[in-house]
């Protein structure tokens, strides 16, 4: 089966021939006339030689994603069932599967789309056109694959609601893929009890993406005081708490996440030393430190903003955060080198 194609121009594609699945449009010197948005499409490099195939949209800065790098390769059921099946086999080699993130997106050649697995409850979040018409097959191509192992699925949800789809030309999408079912779904990850919404909590509902790093902090958090910058639902603060942390303060600006959090303390019953706040972080930094409050390990940090006016945002957290630490680096590295 033959598609339109896209032609790059002279130079361009590095991110593509460097093992990047992504083509930007300023990299495109031609579009065949019969190119439709969400569609496969050939990608040519600028003399002719193919370079695979993916799919196309124009709204997108990211105009083609791509699903393969054989020119020759139809992206039909057989196709999808085997990409499925690859990235379920991997996750059952890599990592514990009770909850997990069973797809993600380019890692797993399927680029724009997140499906996670909290228990028996699967939520998929679509973010690029071309994935999004392949949606339906996905989740049914995946609950098949699911069940040859013994997995029932009682339930799919969606969350397909991020700014980024309007940048793809799409709708925000949000709501059940299957049967109603509840949304606060209980699961457990590295000893740890939680309370998921996967209706309304951030994202997929959990950051299971992280669960490695929050295994991580257990081993440096006995004994100490811990400070949990953006908590979010409390994961970094109650995997200190259960390691044996003597305190830990979790600070979030959303009620709702800081109210979550501390349902999950309680769950886990250390509520009496595992306590939440609903505060502006940069803000409280300050606060904290005229109060002569000192913590040993702030585990989370927020990521590096593109955005000029977050710069002394960030600067001012590094700031206070690193004072409030200053004093007790010395024990910190003792305990470390133990």
């Amino acid at each position: 089966m033959s598609y339109p194609s896209i032609t790059l121009k002279k130079g361009e594609g590095r991110t593509l021939k460097s093992g990047g699945l992504w083509v930007f449009d300023n990299e495109i010197a031609a579009v065949s006339p019969d190119v439709v948005n969400g569609e496969m499409v050939s990608v040519l490099d600028f003399d002719g030689y193919p370079m695979g195939v993916g799919f196309y949209n124009h709204h997108s800065k990211i105009t083609v994603r791509m699903m393969s790098r054989h020119a020759d390769t139809v992206i039909d059921e057989a196709f999808l069932r085997r990409r499925i099946e690859d990235a379920w086999y991997y996750r059952k080699k890599t990592v514990d599967t009770s909850s997990c993130r069973v797809i993600f997106g380019e890692a797993d050649y399927l680029p724009g789309l997140v499906v996670d697995k909290f228990s028996d409850v699967l939520v998929v979040q679509s973010l690029a056109l071309g994935i999004d018409r392949l949606k339906e097959t996905i989740v049914r191509l995946l609950l098949e694959t699911l069940a040859k192992d013994g997995i029932n699925i009682r339930g799919v949800y969606e969350r397909s609601d991020a700014k980024v789809r309007l940048q793809e030309g799409m709708e925000r999408e949000k709501g059940f893929l299957s049967a109603p079912f509840d949304t606060k779904v209980e699961i457990v990850e590295n000893g740890v009890h939680y309370m998921v919404d996967v209706e309304d909590g951030q994202k997929t509902g959990f950051f299971l993406d992280q669960k490695y790093n929050r295994l991580a902090i257990q081993k440096l958090c006995k004994g100490a005081k811990v400070l949990d910058c953006f908590t979010h639902t409390g994961s970094f603060a109650l995997n200190a708490g259960i390691a044996g942390a003597e305190s830990v303060l979790g600070v979030d600006a959303s009620q709702l996440a800081v109210d979550q959090a501390t349902e999950n303390a309680r769950l886990n019953g250390l509520e009496d030393h595992v306590t939440f706040q609903c505060a502006d972080v940069f803000d409280l930094l300050p606060k904290l430190e005229e109060e002569g409050k000192i913590f040993v390990i702030r585990p989370l940090i927020p990521t590096v903003s593109r955005m000029e006016k977050d710069y002394d945002k960030l600067q001012h957290f590094y700031m206070h955060g690193n004072r409030l630490m200053k004093k007790e680096y010395q024990g910190l590295q003792e305990y470390l080198n133990e």
